[in-house]
This record gives C-alpha cells, structure tokens and sequence, in this order.
C-alpha cells in the first residue's frame, strides 16, 4: 500500500470526520470506498463510450425486428396494466401494452442513436 497526503478544506474534513464516526468506519476507509465509487463511475462510462463506438445500427435494428409482437408476461408489466386475478376471461392481448412495447423500441432505438451521436 501506498501513502497518499491529502489537503482538504476544514469544512470538508469535519463533515468526513462526522460521517465515518456515524457510519462506525474509519477516515481511510470511507476515502477508499469514495474513491473506489468514483474511479468505477469513471470505468463505466469510458466502457460504455467504447462499447458504444462499436455499435453498428443495422444489427441493432435486426435485434429489435427479433422482439416478438406480444403480451409481456404479468410480472414483467406495467402496474398499471397488470389485472387482478378474477372469475372473467382475459383478452389474448393487450393493445396498450403492443403500443407500448413499440414504443420501447423506439424509445430504445432513439437512444442508442443518441448514443452515437454524443460518442457516449
């Protein structure tokens, strides 16, 4: 391990101070887990902007076209859109809930696209 000296406002060190004794860990060991935190934020969004910079939109949209045109199961719902068990017979489907799987994939389309386009 190594030795890291660090300066930090007095305000920002007492309110540190206070929340490792509130958390019942050390100074260092909070600074390690934050930084920790952070440098994983940082990776992620580096992989992402990697992974995205390899992305091609055609086998995007041939995965999309993959998505079959029906019902989600009843635990994979909207709550709004589950229904209450009961004596009545179900629909095969729902429209609102094909309108809004097509609207996930375009939601999902717009966003990869967005994606691209702020090399993110």
């Amino acid at each position: 391990m190594s030795a890291l000296s660090l300066r930090l406002p007095n305000s920002l060190h007492k309110k540190l101070s206070d929340l490792a004794r509130h958390k019942g860990v050390s100074i260092n060991q909070l600074v390690n887990s934050a930084v920790a935190e952070k440098m994983a934020t940082l990776l992620t969004v580096e992989y992402l902007q990697e992974r995205a910079s390899r992305g091609a939109r055609k086998k995007f949209e041939a995965i999309l076209a993959t998505v079959p045109d029906r019902q989600p199961e009843v635990m994979d719902r909207l709550p709004n859109q589950r229904q209450k068990r009961s004596g009545r017979k179900r629909t095969p489907f729902n429209l609102k809930a094909l309108g809004a799987e097509r609207t996930l994939q375009r939601v999902l389309a717009r966003t990869w696209l967005n994606c691209k386009i702020l090399h993110i």
